[in-house]
């Protein structure tokens, strides 16, 4: 997966900047800060912060974490009575033995579709909701819809339920799979594609009155997906520029003039 590099005058900032870049939540992303702002005299910093970033890879949990989950054996009253215990050999396995294997070979990414299909049907019949899921893989793109009565339930306030399904049906595909290279998205009812839609028409409303007025608009707080579709929706409007500004949960898009005031910029 590709990483993408931002800069902004502190880590938190380029870390947003990121995120609305690759267009997922903090917790599907990981970082690594490149540079840091220096201190300088009387409390303010010189230089900017820059950090690189991309989309989260799944891995399955390591076997050995899993058996430390378990309670521990306690001694027994009376052992200590016991007969001595035959000592263990001391000799140790190769180091190649001794290493749990782990998967290095690239997982299909049909073989994630079908996993992750299988999961979200078997949702369906046990949630009793008559409906289909669909899939597409493109290259490792893997986009997966859900369709029927009664699926909105799924997609809750402002897409929170639908990101949750998402996550979860990534834990018993990828994950369990042990898929680190495919990047899975879930949809119900093509929520993303009319949110993406209707989003995208109204940052373009947002833009022509910023072009009738020449004052800078400023959106409500979005999610870093959100923030990217307005992003995107104006990148090539003559004369408009967009920022973020401010830090998640409360980070907002700013429309402004291309030359306009500099308040707009972060």
């Amino acid at each position: 997966m590709e990483w993408v590099e931002t800069t902004g005058d502190t880590i938190e900032e380029a870390k947003s900047a990121a995120l609305d870049q690759l267009g997922v939540a903090e917790d599907d992303a990981e970082f690594e800060v490149l540079e840091e702002p220096k201190q300088g005299l009387f409390g303010r910093t010189r230089g900017e912060a820059r950090v690189r970033a991309r989309v989260r890879p799944t891995s399955p949990r390591a076997k050995a974490d899993r058996r430390d989950r378990g309670p521990k054996r306690e001694k027994r009253q009376g052992d200590s009575k016991r007969g001595p215990r035959k000592e263990r050999s001391t000799e140790r396995a190769p180091r190649a033995e001794r290493e749990p294997k782990t998967n290095s070979t690239p997982i299909d990414p049909t073989t994630v579709s079908a996993a992750a299909t299988t999961f979200l049907e078997g949702l369906l019949i046990a949630s009793d909701i008559r409906g289909s899921v669909s899939a597409t893989v493109t290259g490792e793109d893997i986009d997966i819809n859900v369709d029927g009565d009664g699926v909105s339930m799924y997609v809750g306030q402002k897409g929170a339920t639908l990101m949750a399904l998402q996550d979860l049906t990534r834990v018993v595909s990828q994950r369990r799979l042990g898929d680190h290279e495919t990047h899975l998205r879930v949809d119900v009812a093509q929520y993303r594609e009319k949110r993406r839609e209707a989003l995208g028409r109204f940052a373009v409303k947002v833009a022509n009155d910023v072009l009738s007025t020449g004052q800078p608009r400023v959106l409500e707080p979005m999610n870093s997906a959100d923030r990217k579709i307005v992003h995107d929706a104006l990148v090539d409007m003559d004369g408009i520029a967009t920022r973020s500004q401010g830090q998640d949960p409360h980070r907002r898009v700013v429309v402004a003039l291309a030359d306009g005031d500099s308040s707009a910029a972060d």
